[in-house]
């Protein structure tokens, strides 16, 4: 079975680690999520990472971040857009989450960059997902 949606599957692997209250999570590694580990950790959701290579193939180690009370630091992670269905938004209209209190990923010509950064460079692109 081919793998169509590999960011959904990175999501996915994150949010069940999240819920199942591991340590750390491995996905297999895409200079994409390599980019998207950068902004959740930049971004004080995940506490480290680190790229892995297991022969000829790379993985990502991420170390889950976890408040004082035992509660994920990752509350919901969502993805917007998708193979099937992509989302694109001008820089002017680059969707705030939770009124700033969360972070939209964004894919754009500067890289892969947070809401806040997308707004600052007047970049608009393609919504990965959101996260708070």
């Amino acid at each position: 079975m081919s793998v169509t949606d590999t960011i959904a599957d990175y999501i996915t692997i994150i949010r069940n680690g999240c819920r199942a209250g591991k340590d750390s999570v491995t996905v297999p590694s895409s200079i994409m999520k390599v980019k998207i580990t950068e902004i959740l950790k930049r971004e004080g959701y995940i506490n480290d990472f680190s790229v892995v290579e297991n022969g000829s193939k790379k993985s990502i180690f991420i170390k889950l971040r976890y408040k004082k009370d035992g509660s994920p630091a990752i509350r919901n992670l969502t993805r917007v857009s998708t193979p099937g269905l992509r989302r694109y938004v001008e820089s002017r209209k680059v969707p705030r989450v939770l009124r700033g209190i969360g972070t939209m990923v964004v894919s754009t010509s500067q890289g892969v960059l947070t809401d806040d950064e997308a707004r600052k460079q007047n970049v608009g692109g393609e919504l990965i997902f959101k996260v708070w």
